[in-house]
């Protein structure tokens, strides 16, 4: 019996659904199918009715469930204690983050803040494939940070009396395709017309969730011909001329800048989020108390849970000028920016 058969079977206990909890585990619905057969094969009882659906727990199943969680429980918090007893714990700070975040902002606050500390020791916890994946890191205490995309539509579920953050800065993620040979986007996004190409996040990632709304506010006909919940994943697909995706400006800036991809709709279409730091409120280790020390540095503590207005930069980028004229055959694009950075 292995232990990610009953991380299998917890996460399908929640979604009742193979491919969810596949795109949740980053594994294929085949090999978590098979996963899951096997540990009912060990047990000699199925854990899940099939037959119907959505699938559902057996009455053997049921009677396993809380015993599955109590082994995963125990053989962490053993990891855990361990892991304190004879890693060099006191001085290594671990982080949860999302998988954009670690490539564009994580870079760039750590060597901010060793401009003030010296040298850090840094790593990073196993990245989940889920929004709420990632944050259960945090609330399970197997890391002293979690760097995440939040929104006041979509929060991290943490305790407010457990958890604080602070506010680093502003993102967004705007509906990018590759250009046609005019300069204008491929696969434009334009509400009640042609169904358009859409590279989806799938649904359990920060923006998968932020696109739902948008989408419910502003029925479009979409069909979806992509998923991935990593925005570089998608960022590929887009610049392969599959469809159109909305990504972080922080990953296409220079691919809008030199004309590779273009806005595939009106900044209307556009979608905010915050960059937060959330961390446990109890005092921690002096290594954890003094690197929030130095990004909190003249700026106020900020409670778990309440909505911050994103100030973010107008930023517009011009599309690339038809074929033929001067600034087409230079390969430029033209860069407009009106700030409003609070």
């Amino acid at each position: 019996m292995e232990l990610k058969w009953l991380e299998d079977v917890l996460s399908l206990s929640t979604t009742l659904s193979f491919s969810r909890s596949a795109r949740e585990r980053n594994i294929t619905q085949s090999a978590l199918s098979r996963r899951v057969k096997q540990l009912e094969e060990w047990l000699g009882l199925p854990l899940f009715d099939r037959s119907s659906y959505p699938i559902r727990l057996t009455e053997a199943g049921r009677t396993f469930l809380p015993r599955a969680q109590e082994i995963l429980k125990q053989v962490q918090g053993a990891r855990q204690e361990t892991r304190q007893l004879h890693e060099d714990a006191s001085e290594t700070l671990t982080f949860a983050t999302l998988n954009t975040l670690s490539l564009t902002y994580f870079p760039g606050l750590v060597r901010r803040t060793e401009d003030k500390l010296g040298p850090l020791k840094t790593r990073f916890c196993d990245q989940r494939a889920s929004f709420d994946g990632n944050v259960a890191l945090l609330n399970h205490g197997e890391c002293d940070f979690l760097l995440t995309y939040a929104h006041r539509t979509v929060l991290p579920d943490l305790d407010p009396e457990r958890f604080i953050y602070r506010r680093l800065g502003a993102e967004r993620a705007i509906p990018v395709s590759i250009p046609d040979g005019r300069g204008e986007p491929l696969h434009p996004f334009r509400s009640g017309e042609v169904p358009v190409r859409l590279l989806s996040y799938g649904n359990c990632s920060f923006f998968a969730r932020r696109l739902a709304l948008l989408f419910a506010a502003r029925p479009t006909p979409l069909v979806t011909v992509y998923e991935n919940p990593m925005s570089v994943g998608l960022k590929a697909m887009v610049l392969a001329g599959r469809g159109v995706a909305w990504v972080p400006e922080s990953l296409v800036g220079d691919e809008l800048r030199n004309g590779q991809l273009v806005p595939a709709a009106d900044p209307s279409w556009y979608i905010a989020a915050d960059i937060r730091l959330y961390r446990a409120r109890q005092q921690s280790r002096p290594a954890v108390e003094q690197f929030w020390a130095a990004i909190a540095e003249d700026d106020q503590l900020t409670q778990a849970g309440e909505p911050v207005c994103p100030a973010i930069d107008r930023r517009s980028y011009a599309r690339p000028a038809a074929a033929g004229s001067d600034s087409r055959k230079a390969r430029s694009v033209a860069v407009s920016m009106s700030a409003s950075r609070a």
